[in-house]
């Protein structure tokens, strides 16, 4: 891992994608790029109403799938700063759930290493979600197309 700025947060508490995003770039004046996804809680998933979803985690053990994963990223880009913010708890529709935030002196880096967070994020990291809708509760599993984008990035140490 390089000198770079790495922030690995998990929170109960609401998520501000505009303040994480300035706090990281005043952090690196350096930077030319910064390049983030933010993830919102949807009201419908396979066709049914979603009221609201409840997130859950394995303390110390998703921090550090989290944190082997920026590390990669780190490994493959130039990156100067990343910040993830992860949302846990009883979440509700269009809440900002996740923000992946990179910076970089140059745009390609930030876009290939966000992205490659977010497939990893989404596939390896240790995040349970259940979603409460009319018909009851249930809990989401990993969609293929998440698979997919996580494959075609190649094997990586986990």
């Amino acid at each position: 891992m390089s000198d770079a700025n790495i922030e690995i947060r998990i929170q109960d508490s609401s998520l501000d994608p505009a303040i994480e995003q300035d706090q990281l770039r005043l952090g690196c004046p350096s930077a030319g790029a910064l390049v983030a996804f933010v993830g919102l809680m949807r009201d419908i998933s396979d066709d049914r109403e979603v009221t609201a979803m409840t997130l859950e985690h394995y303390p110390g053990m998703t921090e550090r799938a989290l944190t082997g994963i920026a590390d990669e990223a780190m490994a493959r880009w130039h990156i100067d700063g990343i910040r993830i913010v992860h949302r846990v708890g009883r979440v509700f529709p269009q809440d900002p759930i996740v923000l992946v935030a990179v910076l970089s002196k140059h745009r390609m880096e930030a876009f290939r290493a966000c992205e490659f967070l977010i497939d990893f994020l989404k596939t390896h990291a240790p995040f349970w979600k259940k979603e409460q809708t009319a018909q009851g509760d249930r809990w989401v599993q990993a969609r293929n197309p998440d698979l997919h984008a996580a494959i075609r990035w190649g094997d990586r140490d986990d």
